[in-house]
């Protein structure tokens, strides 16, 4: 599993605009559509513990 996590950096570490971190792909392109058209999301894995 994989998360789609955005920074933005004009905000304070801590402000709640920071971050965003969306669950597919397409959360994050209808977002940035909405809200930031240069934005960009990295793909992170998910560290899941051992079953």
């Amino acid at each position: 599993m994989t998360v789609f996590v955005y920074l933005n950096t004009a905000k304070q570490v801590g402000d709640i605009d920071h971050i965003r971190v969306f669950a597919t792909v397409d959360a994050a392109e209808t977002w940035f559509e909405e809200n930031d058209r240069d934005g960009v999301a990295f793909e992170y894995d998910v560290i899941r513990p051992p079953a």
